[in-house]
């Protein structure tokens, strides 16, 4: 059977072997991940040395202030200085925490990126975050690592659909490299970055993940990179309280998605250039590391310390409401940096905070599911939050609770908020997305269901005169008729253009349709056969409507037009405000 044959044969899947293809490239994009995972991280290693402890070091460590005591405010001013100017002069694309930018470029700009985002960004972010930025490696290092796989897919004959593959399996190898999640990594690209659920990029993404896990073993980092054991009895009482603190995070969620564009509403009333707002977002965060040092730089050792129940609820509260500050404010300033570490530090310090009010249980065990709602919540990706807490944590008891909370963040979330964290920015430019996946109806819907029986068909011994009459009569309200012989056969189809282009190439007024149609193969549809072959036939032949006939005599048992195409989808749409009705009544 040959490939094209195989292809009209309905099946689960339409994927080809080409994905074989993929999976190969997608190896290659994984390594790459790690490897700008390493350039990253050691990069944010030198400049937090370099600018805290006067050292050239790449070795990552919290940072103190000892050393510059109130001078530390400068540092990162002049940080976002720098990144300012990089923005500036380098490109735009570099501001903000790259996840926007990446949805961006899969949906607007067929998956290309800019070489210079992959040099600048993270070194742009690793500027931000060494000089004391609140911010985490994530969102760079997936921006950096699609970076990357769009760069190679450019320079390959691929497809657009191949190019955002290899684009998010950057994206999701770099996540892996820097947190050991490849689980979590591929939920952020089904949830989040490649709008489709299919095998031909589902495979090759998930190909990459596993590359980039394989091979972090060569970065300094722990696996897992925070350990965790302190998971709680599961009780009735318990669950409640995980539906509870969820909803909180949720609440959490929305704040800080106002917060974040609230300051960027605020920036842009400013009489400056963009190219001065992270300066000035940077003297934020001068001032709140004065207040409280913790929430400057990723913060990866607040995270341990709330997951081992080391930070009282004061403490925690203080981090809070600090940490949520200077974050949003330099967020909103466009500066560069990721928001996944920041939102596993606010959600953390929220659960240690709450912790002495909740059902007892292990140390940590609150600020990590807190952790968790929080992300999931604010990205709108309650699955990506799951995994990415059970695999940074290697506690899969937890497995329970943590999605529990975080699919009650996530209910919350979409019942408040039109936007996430995420797509604001992108629909602020003007574009709309949705992040509902569901299946084509056109893709399972016969051509029988829609079809229109009573059909108007002209009898192929009808003259071009009188044709003419027929189509030009006030009366008539179709744009185009099938014509039959004495047995119903479909001799081919006739409306208003193709009338006229007889009438000027000077034919006789008495030749029949029949005549006319001699030697043509109309294009028809069958009644079992599914829209979605027929639509794409339909578009390659530039035709509004196609007779349907069946298989055994080819007799006209329909017509289809693109009005009964539409009506399928409106069925569907039919169906759910049923459903909606029904609830109202209830």
């Amino acid at each position: 059977m040959a490939a094209t044959d195989r292809a009209r044969v309905p099946g689960d899947f339409t994927t080809t072997p080409r994905v074989l293809l993929l999976v190969a490239l997608a190896l290659v994009v994984g390594s790459l991940g790690v490897f700008a995972a390493w350039v990253l991280l050691d990069l944010i290693g030198f400049f937090t040395n370099l600018v805290y402890f006067g050292k050239l070091s790449v070795a990552l460590r919290p940072i103190n202030l000892r050393l510059l005591g109130t001078a530390s405010v400068a540092v990162p001013v002049a940080g976002g200085l720098v990144i300012g100017v990089m923005a500036r002069f380098g490109s735009e694309k570099i501001r903000g925490h790259g996840i926007p930018e990446a949805i961006e470029a899969i949906l607007l700009g067929r998956s290309r990126l800019d070489p210079r985002v992959a040099v600048l960004k993270p070194l742009s972010s690793a500027i931000s975050i060494g000089t004391g930025g609140p911010f985490g490696a994530e969102g760079p290092i997936i921006m950096t690592g699609g970076a990357l796989g769009s760069l190679l897919a450019q320079a390959l004959p691929v497809s657009d659909a191949e190019r955002k593959t290899l684009l998010v399996a950057g994206a999701a190898a770099g996540m892996t490299a820097v947190f050991g999640t490849p689980i979590a990594a591929l939920m952020l690209a089904v949830e989040l970055l490649l709008f489709e659920w299919t095998p031909q990029s589902f495979i090759p993404v998930a190909a990459a993940a596993v590359t980039a896990d394989l091979e972090r073993g060569l970065l300094p980092l722990a696996a897992p990179l925070f350990p965790f054991h302190g998971a709680a009895a599961v009780t009735p009482l318990g669950a409640v309280a995980w539906v509870g603190i969820g909803l909180a995070c949720g609440l959490l969620s929305g704040l800080l998605t106002r917060l974040v564009y609230g300051w960027e509403d605020g920036f842009l009333r400013l009489p400056l250039h963009w190219m001065w707002w992270p300066a000035i977002g940077g003297l934020a965060v001068g001032l709140g590391g004065l207040a409280d040092p913790r929430v400057l730089g990723v913060g990866y050792d607040d995270i341990a310390r709330m997951l081992g129940g080391q930070v009282p609820p004061r403490a925690a509260l203080v981090l809070l409401v600090v940490k949520a500050a200077v974050w949003s404010i330099a967020l909103g300033s466009g500066t560069s940096g990721g928001v996944l570490a920041p939102l596993l530090i606010i959600g953390g310090a929220m659960g240690s905070a709450l912790a002495p009010f909740l059902p007892a249980a292990g140390p940590g065990f609150w600020a990590l599911l807190a952790m968790a709602a929080t992300m999931g919540g604010t990205m709108r990706s309650p699955l990506t939050a799951t995994f990415f807490a059970v695999e940074l944590t290697g506690d899969t008891h937890v497995l329970l609770p943590v999605v529990t909370a975080c699919v009650s963040a996530h209910l919350c979330t979409v019942l408040l908020m039109r936007r996430s964290i995420l797509t604001e920015k992108i629909a602020r430019r003007g574009h709309h997305l949705t992040r509902e996946y569901r299946v084509d109806p056109f893709a399972l819907t016969r051509v029988a269901e829609v079809m229109t029986r009573a059909v108007e068909t002209l009898p192929g011994a009808m003259t071009l005169q009188q044709v003419a009459a027929r189509l030009a009569d006030p009366a008539n309200r179709h744009p185009s008729f099938p014509v039959v012989d004495g047995e119903n056969r479909v001799l081919g189809i006739v409306d208003p253009p193709r009338v006229i282009g007889w009438r000027r190439a000077g034919l006789a007024r008495g030749t029949t349709l029949g005549e006319l149609l001699a030697g043509e193969t109309p294009e028809v549809a069958h009644p079992e056969e599914y829209l979605e072959a027929v639509a794409d036939r339909m578009m390659a032949a530039g035709l509004a409507h196609l007779a349907v006939v069946d298989r055994a005599g080819a007799r006209l048992v329909g017509y289809l037009g693109w009005r009964d195409l539409l009506a399928a989808r409106t069925r569907a749409e039919a169906a759910s405000r049923e459903r909606a009705a029904f609830y109202r009544m209830g």
